[in-house]
């Protein structure tokens, strides 16, 4: 028995400091990558810039509304952090006055940003070169998209062997009914408005008439405005430009050359001389550059007493709350909702600039949103600032503010809903060979059921939702932009419309960027010097650390949606929409599951 104990106890005790070690290294491991990441962000913000230096800008990189820290940078790779397209701005108006900033360098190859951010990208680029200071930008190869942008520069140089892209604009739609009837899946589709198109993909092979309509008025409306962008470099008129762009008459760098479109064509160590030579940088020694990631410019006013808030409602609407692992950009309801009272209760914010960058979601969602945005109004000014899109339920959320602003190629409006499910009895049963079965005591009580067909009644009380909900997004526009529902039903109908048309229809107030809408809520508020607080804020990194490291399937999912959205590219958009759809309770939706895609 004596041996027994003995081996016992050394058994416990072995456990116990086995146990010990464990959670050593578990916070050890913790410290490490905390520690880690705290000294990347410290070195970042420990950027030093040197005179004669040259702001650095890649066209390439996503620029978000806001900046994000990579939290998760050790376990997806990637950079520590992106800036935000407000950051990029806001560095762009510090660096005009930045004695030690001699220039900008714009590398082009592939824009990732909407056209309605690359025109307030574009804004800021001009009002910098008002300093004296230069804009050079340069590309192996020079998409349209890209070029739009570049245009402003002093100088714009390509490749030789490399192109310039001038061609129109196209919009590409997949549709997936063909699909769908193969696997004899049946879509059960309820929609109000001629030009609510969300829904074509599932039920038709091609565009309709009136969704083509609407496409070919957006492009006409934003290659006008690459137009003017185009010919103002060139030195010509937009007819011109126009006529090139007809004939396929720029193929090569020399055609954009000869065309005065660029300013020569040279390799990359060539500008890099060219730079150090404006630079005024001797010998051996490389331009210096700064990223406009690494360059922090102060901002005026940001430690006044008087603050706006800038509220960033970006990505799809989705009900209850979202989740710290996710990784997909979302306005979910509640979290939403608490930064509105968090900015309402704040007696130091005077005023709210909303900035929506969303093709809506959730019909519910958008509704409780909207009812809290109300509820701040009666303390503050709400004040709206259009991005890329905001349509559907993202124009819903915006319909009431005190004043809305968009670029004039916003993409807004959208007014209608739908709703879809789908019939998989058969695919089921004549493809798997799975059966299904089920008793009820009500009629309704299985109602939605995915797999059997809707009965006519039940088709009826879908349809009749979705015309009630029509009905309240109309009312909801029709009082905040004070006409009648005959008229917003008039322009309404699910039609998209530029941010110049709904200028015209009297969908916006104002055309505009994010500045343009800060100085209004000022103006509005009475107010002179102010700072601007950005909400939702970062959460607590050390927090979200921990939750990542002890939960797995955080950590999976991460992974998962790295893999999906690299694999998939741009149709991941469809695999998340179709999720968010399954995912949420709602079954009515005021959302645009894709944005027309014009390149």
């Amino acid at each position: 028995m004596k041996q027994f104990f003995k081996f016992f106890f050394a058994s416990l005790l072995a456990m116990i400091v086995a146990g010990i070690l464990f959670f050593i290294a578990f916070f050890v491991i913790v410290g490490v990558v905390s520690s880690s990441i705290t000294s990347s962000l410290s070195k970042e913000q420990a950027v030093v810039v040197r005179p004669h230096s040259v702001l650095y800008l890649d066209l390439r990189d996503a620029y978000p509304e806001q900046g994000r820290r990579n939290l998760f940078v050790l376990f997806t790779g990637g950079p520590m952090k992106s800036p935000g397209l407000s950051d990029v701005l806001d560095r762009i108006r510090a660096a005009k006055t930045d004695n030690k900033i001699d220039g900008i360098y714009l590398k082009a190859g592939g824009l990732k940003m909407g056209i309605a951010s690359a025109q307030q990208l574009r804004d800021a680029l001009k009002d910098f070169k008002t300093s004296g200071k230069f804009v050079y930008a340069y590309g192996d190869f020079m998409p349209q998209s890209d070029y739009f942008v570049t245009s402003v520069a002093d100088s714009v140089f390509i490749n030789p062997m490399g192109s310039l892209e001038l061609k129109g604009l196209a919009s590409n739609l997949v549709f997936f009914k063909g699909a769908l009837d193969k696997l004899e899946i049946k879509p059960e589709i309820f929609y109000c408005g001629q030009f609510k198109s969300a829904t074509e993909p599932f039920r038709m092979e091609k565009m309709s008439d009136p969704n083509r309509k609407q496409l070919a008025a957006l492009q006409k409306d934003i290659w006008n405005i690459y137009l003017a962008a185009f010919s103002e470099h060139a030195r010509t008129d937009t007819a011109t430009v126009n006529s090139w762009a007809q004939e396929g008459a720029v193929q090569t760098g020399y055609d954009a050359l000869s065309r005065h479109l660029i300013d020569g064509l040279k390799y990359k160590d060539e500008i890099e001389d060219l730079l150090k030579r404006q630079t005024h940088l001797t010998g051996d020694e490389a331009p210096r550059f700064v990223s406009v990631a690494d360059y922090s410019g102060s901002v005026a006013g940001a430690d006044t007493k008087d603050k706006i808030a800038l509220l960033i409602a970006e990505g799809e609407i989705t009900d209850g709350a979202g989740g710290d692992a996710s990784t997909d950009q979302v306005i979910a309801a509640d979290d939403f909702i608490k930064e509105i009272r968090k900015i309402r209760d704040d007696k130091a914010i005077k005023a709210v600039v909303m900035r929506v960058n969303s093709p809506g979601g959730s019909a519910l969602a958008s509704e409780v949103i909207l009812r809290e945005l109300n509820l701040l109004q009666k303390k503050k000014p709400l004040i709206v600032s259009m991005g890329d899109v905001a349509a559907s339920g993202g124009y819903y959320i915006a319909c009431q503010a005190n004043r809305i602003f968009a670029l004039p190629a916003t993409i807004t409006g959208s007014i209608g809903v739908f709703g879809m499910m789908f019939n998989t009895q058969d695919f089921f049963n004549r493809k798997l060979g799975v059966t299904f079965d089920e008793e009820k005591n009500a009629p309704y009580a299985d109602m939605p059921n995915m797999n059997r067909p809707m009965t006519t009644q039940e088709k009826t009380f879908i349809q009749n939702g979705v015309d009630s909900v029509y009905m309240t997004f109309k009312s909801r526009v029709a009082a905040g932009r004070h006409r009648s529902l005959a008229y917003i039903d008039s322009i309404g109908q699910g039609r998209v419309w530029s941010g110049e048309a709904a200028l015209q229809n009297g969908l916006v107030d104002t055309l505009g960027g994010l500045n343009g809408a800060l100085q209004y809520a000022a103006a509005t508020a009475g107010i002179t010097q102010y700072g601007v607080e950005t909400f939702p804020k970062e959460n607590n990194r050390l927090n979200r650390l921990f939750n990542l490291l002890q939960d797995n399937s955080a950590r999976e999912k991460i992974m998962a949606e790295e893999f999906l959205q690299k694999e998939l590219g741009s149709d991941y958009r469809w695999f998340r929409v179709l999720r968010m759809m399954q995912e949420q309770k709602s079954h009515m939706w005021m959302l645009m599951p894709f944005t027309p895609e014009i390149r």
